[in-house]
Formats: structure tokens, C-alpha cells, sequence
């Protein structure tokens, strides 16, 4: 009974996996709120272009397969979002670099403000 208990307990809970559409829908609500995107065209717009994806990811990816998948996604967004809006949605700081991997760009690096010892180099 012991063995039976502790196995049930180890095992990790399931968690429902979530349908395409649900998946779409989650995803655009987070790219809108993360841009303040307000217009009901664009909205649908990024709504069908995500879930284009959730119904391609549902079909068990490689890696690979999954990595160009990403890679789409973000050429896609490219092209539907303003310059500015794509620029605040790989630089969000949720999920910084949002950048896919092997993509061969490297985020330019941040400098912070100048410290005591850099500032009186320059004096």
C-alpha cells in the first residue's frame, strides 16, 4: 500500500494541454498587452497568424522543425508589426534576448551609466 501511495505521489500532475485556438488566443493577448495594441483588424491579423502556428506546433516538431517555426514567427511579426513594436517585442524584458537562437545576430550590448572609475578616466 506503501509503494502504491508513493509512487501516485511522485508522479508529476497532469496539465491539460491547451487546444490551437487556445494557444493562439493566449499568445495574442500577451503580444497586445505587451504593445498596447488597441486596433481590432491587427488583432485578427495576429490572432490567425498564431494560431497558423499553434496548428503546425501541434503536429510534434523536432527541434529544428520547432527553431524554424520561431524563425517564421518572428519574420511574420516583422512584417506585421510597426518597426517600433517589433523593437519592444524582442527587447521585452519577460523573456530578454528574445531572439531565436542561431539566428546570427547578437544583441548589441547595454552600457550602463558610467561608473566613478570610468568618468574620471575621461576627465
Amino acid at each position: 500500500m506503501a509503494l502504491l501511495a508513493g509512487s501516485l505521489w511522485a508522479q508529476e500532475p497532469v496539465r491539460p494541454q491547451r487546444t490551437p485556438e487556445e494557444e493562439a488566443l493566449k499568445q495574442t493577448m500577451r503580444l497586445v498587452r505587451e504593445l498596447g495594441i488597441r486596433d481590432s483588424v491587427r488583432f485578427d491579423t495576429l490572432y490567425r497568424m498564431h494560431l497558423k502556428y499553434a496548428l503546425v506546433r501541434q503536429k510534434g516538431l523536432t527541434r529544428a522543425e520547432n527553431m524554424q517555426r520561431m524563425q517564421a514567427i518572428y519574420n511574420e511579426l516583422k512584417v506585421l508589426l510597426t518597426p517600433e513594436e517589433f523593437e519592444r517585442f524582442m527587447n521585452h524584458p519577460a523573456e530578454q534576448p528574445r531572439r531565436p537562437r542561431g539566428a546570427g545576430v547578437l544583441a548589441p550590448a547595454k552600457q550602463g551609466p558610467p561608473t566613478q572609475h570610468q568618468s574620471a578616466d575621461h576627465k
